[in-house]
C-alpha cells in the first residue's frame, strides 16, 4: 500500500513541475486552496468527481488511470521523520508555545452569552470544543509586512465542534425471564423470545 502511494505520488508530482505551474496557480484554475491542491498531489486528500475535470485541465498530464487512483479515499499518513525539517519543526514549535492560548481563546470566543450585552448577569459560559481538521480549510499566502519584507501567512479555517456530554442512552433495567434488558428494549426482547418459543413449539 505505502509502495502504491509512493509511485503515484511521484508521478503526480512530476506532472505537476513538468507543466511549471505552482500549487497556487493550480489552486486558481480549480477553485480549490493550494494547500488542499498540495494534498491532493501527495494523496492526502480525495479527488471528488466534480473537480477532476478541473485538475485534469490544468495538468493535462494527469491520465485516467492516476484521476482513478486520486478518486479512492486514500491512506492518510506522515512520516514521523519530517519533524526534523526546519519549515515543519517550526510550525509544530509555534503551535506548541502558543497552542493553549489559542485552545482558551477559542473556548472563550465560542462560549454561550460571551460578547452579548443582554446577558451580562450571566456568569460566562466557556465551551469545551475543538477545531475540526476534516471541515476543514488551509491555506498558505505570501504578503509583504510593514517593514517591506516578505512575510507567510497561514490560514486555519475549521468548523467548531463541541465535545459530547456522554450519556447513558438506557438507565432503567427490567428482568425479562432473567435477563437484564434496557426498558426501552423489553417489548422487543419479549417479543423475540415469544417467537422463537412459537417456531419450537
Amino acid at each position: 500500500m505505502a509502495e502504491i502511494k509512493a509511485r503515484v505520488v511521484n508521478n503526480l508530482l512530476s506532472i505537476k513541475t513538468k507543466s511549471g505551474k505552482t500549487f497556487s496557480q493550480i489552486a486558481k484554475e480549480t477553485g480549490l486552496t493550494n494547500v488542499y491542491v498540495a494534498q491532493l498531489l501527495r494523496r492526502q486528500a480525495q479527488l471528488k468527481p466534480e473537480t477532476a475535470p478541473k485538475l485534469r485541465e490544468s495538468l493535462p498530464g494527469i491520465l485516467d488511470d492516476l484521476l482513478e487512483e486520486m478518486m479512492k479515499p486514500p491512506m492518510r499518513s506522515f512520516d514521523p521523520n519530517i519533524i526534523q525539517d526546519p519549515t515543519i519543526y517550526r510550525l509544530n514549535e509555534a503551535m506548541m508555545h502558543f497552542g493553549e492560548s489559542i485552545k482558551e481563546i477559542i473556548n472563550e470566543e465560542f462560549g454561550d452569552g460571551i460578547g452579548d450585552p443582554k446577558r451580562l448577569d450571566y456568569p460566562p459560559v466557556y465551551l469545551d470544543l475543538v477545531m475540526s481538521a476534516i471541515d476543514f480549510y488551509c491555506a498558505v499566502e505570501k504578503v509583504q509586512g510593514v517593514d517591506g519584507k516578505d512575510r507567510v501567512v497561514l490560514t486555519f479555517d475549521g468548523k467548531y465542534l463541541p465535545h459530547s456530554e456522554q450519556k447513558m442512552l438506557f438507565h432503567q433495567f427490567v428482568d425479562v425471564c432473567g435477563i437484564h434488558v434496557a426498558k426501552d428494549l423489553a417489548y422487543d426482547v419479549i417479543n423475540d423470545i415469544y417467537a422463537l418459543l412459537s417456531s419450537t413449539l
